[in-house]
């Protein structure tokens, strides 16, 4: 086996199609590893070699992936999951010093788009269309009052994924309830429209974007994109653009957004493989590939828009056994 391009993917759990994706690109060129803390995450047994490892937050983490680095010849690694991005970003240099490369943004981007809140006052002060969004019931209540938004809202942690404990709201009732039972909540307007998922690849070398992939979200399921359609919209390629300018962002993130009466509005933004990554990846949309390009230092050429529209994703279940 040749180990010059090993790559480690951590918390794989059930993104089996993300190491599929890895290990096609990678053919014979070297091996994809992957860890998870459960030995039933149905990913880990998808990959070359697999690791079950102790949680995140546990004492001696950090030495112990360290480790699987070393041991593996790692040349790249990145995580799955929102929390392991901070990690990664935050320890880059240990990880440097091994000759392993964090595939990540750096640690002010992730820990700025991880708070919704920051997020909100980012995109306004920077003039970039976003959801409104409150901190303060004061401030809500009194835009309510003079009708700048009106029921129903959404109630949601700061620095919550995967629609975790997301609440539509339609009264001051509903609303006093969740504030009462929950710490660091933040009421967001109820966008009544269209809504896509963007899958962009910026390049580590050249810090531009290489790749921007619409999709149009027809269905979720459990905060993933579950069908979908291909879609081409230069208005919003331009504001995609215009989004990865100003930020810090490189390698693969997932942008949210809402279409409302004609006009586009960023939700949320996830720097990592999104859920509906695969419909990018189906319509020939390689990140592996630009990865991995980027790992042997050639910058990516430019490939925004080179996909198919109209083309349909549906997931469905699989099994697997072991």
């Amino acid at each position: 086996m040749d180990n010059s391009l090993n790559i480690l993917v951590l918390s794989c759990g059930t993104r089996n199609k993300i190491i599929q994706y890895f290990k096609r690109e990678l053919g014979e060129k070297g091996a994809v590893i992957a860890t998870d803390c459960s030995p039933l995450a149905p990913a880990l047994y998808e990959a070359d070699k697999h690791y079950v490892v102790r949680r995140m937050n546990e004492k001696g983490y950090l030495d112990e992936i360290l480790s699987i680095c070393k041991e593996n010849n790692i040349k790249g690694v990145l995580s799955l999951i929102d929390p392991e991005l901070s990690f990664l970003a935050k320890h880059k240099q240990d990880f440097l010093d091994i000759g392993t490369f964090p595939i990540v943004s750096d640690h002010d981007a992730i820990e700025l788009f991880f708070d919704k809140y920051r997020t909100f006052e980012f995109l306004n002060q920077n003039n970039l269309p976003t959801v409104k969004s409150y901190l303060n019931k004061t401030d809500f209540y009194k835009d309510l009052e003079n009708r700048k938004i009106n029921y129903p809202v959404f109630v949601k942690p700061v620095n919550g994924s995967a629609s975790i404990n997301i609440n539509k709201v339609t009264s001051n009732e509903e609303l006093e309830i969740l504030f009462n039972r929950f710490d660091n909540l933040i009421i967001q307007e109820f966008m009544d429209g269209n809504e896509y998922g963007i899958d962009v690849y910026i390049d580590f070398i050249s810090l531009e974007p290489t790749s921007i992939f619409i999709k149009k979200k027809l269905k979720m399921r459990g905060g993933e994109t579950d069908k979908s359609i291909s879609v081409k919209e230069e208005k919003l390629f331009d504001l995609i653009k215009k989004f990865v300018a100003i930020t810090n962002f490189k390698g693969i993130i997932d942008i949210d957004v809402f279409e409302v009466r004609g006009e586009y509005y960023i939700s949320e933004v996830n720097p990592r493989f999104g859920g509906g990554y695969p419909h990018a990846y189906e319509n020939g949309i390689n990140v592996p590939k630009m990865i991995f390009n980027n790992l042997n230092s050639l910058v990516n050429k430019s490939e925004i828009g080179d996909y198919q529209e109209g083309k349909l994703m549906m997931k469905y279940s699989e099994i697997k056994t072991i």
